[in-house]
C-alpha cells in the first residue's frame, strides 16, 4: 500500500549507486539484514530495551532496502534474490514479534487480554495475506501476476512494520501505547488478510 502511493524509484538509485561501490553481492547485503534483527532481538527479549531494539530494526530494514537497490543498479535482479530476500523479511519479522513478546511480558503488567493473546494474533495476521496470495497463485486461482499484485490490503509488511516502529517509539514513554498498537496492527494485519480472501472469491466469480 505505501508503495503504491509512494515513487521511491529515485531513492532506490541513489542507495544503490552508494552501496554498490561496498562490492558486497545484492544477496550478501539480504543475509546481512538478518543480523542487526537478532541484536535487536537480544535487546528486547533479554535487556528490555526499547530503544536498542528499535533501532537494530530499523537498521535491518535499511539493509534490506539496500540489497534492491543495489540488485537494480548492477543489473543483478534474480528470482533467487527475490525469493532469499522473502524468507530472511519473514524470519526478522518473526524476531521483532518474538522480541516483543518477550519485553511485553516481562513488563508484569495485566491487561484485559494477554499480550501473548495480541502476538499469536498479529503473527498470524502477518502471515496469512502472503499465504493467501501464493497459494492463490501456486492452485492456479489467479494466475496474472498484475491481478497478484492487486490484491493489497490495508496493512501489508511495510505498513505493519511502520505501524509497529511508531509503537515502539510511543513504548519508551508509556508501554500500554505499544501494547495498544500492537492489538490494533493485529486486528489490521487479520483484517487484511480477509480482504485478499475476498478479492480472491470475487476474482473468480468475475
Amino acid at each position: 500500500m505505501l508503495k503504491s502511493h509512494f515513487d521511491t524509484e529515485k531513492l532506490s538509485v541513489k542507495l544503490g549507486m552508494l552501496f554498490a561501490h561496498v562490492g558486497l553481492s545484492p544477496n550478501t547485503w539480504t543475509v546481512l539484514a538478518i543480523l542487526p534483527a537478532i541484536l535487536g532481538f537480544i535487546s528486547l527479549a533479554v535487556y528490555n530495551s526499547l530503544p536498542w531494539g528499535l533501532l537494530f530494526f530499523l537498521a535491518s530494514g535499511v539493509i534490506d532496502a539496500i540489497d534492491g537497490a543495489v540488485a537494480r543498479v548492477t543489473s543483478r535482479v534474480s528470482a533467487l534474490g527475490a525469493f532469499l530476500d522473502g524468507v530472511i523479511d519473514r524470519y526478522v519479522e518473526f524476531l521483532l514479534y518474538l522480541g516483543l513478546l518477550f519485553f511485553l511480558t516481562s513488563s508484569g503488567k495485566e491487561y484485559l487480554v494477554a499480550d501473548y493473546v495480541w502476538i499469536t494474533l498479529l503473527l498470524f495476521g502477518a502471515i496469512m495475506p502472503t499465504f493467501i496470495r501464493s497459494y492463490a497463485d501456486h492452485r492456479r486461482v489467479v494466475t496474472d501476476p498484475r491481478d497478484l499484485r492487486r490484491m493489497g490490503g490495508l496493512l501489508e509488511r511495510a505498513e505493519r512494520l511502520t505501524l509497529l516502529y511508531i509503537g515502539m517509539l510511543l513504548g519508551m514513554y508509556e508501554v500500554l501505547w505499544l501494547v495498544y498498537i500492537v492489538a490494533a496492527a493485529a486486528i489490521l494485519a487479520n483484517f487484511t488478510a480477509l480482504q485478499r480472501l475476498w478479492f480472491v472469491l470475487r476474482y473468480k466469480a468475475e
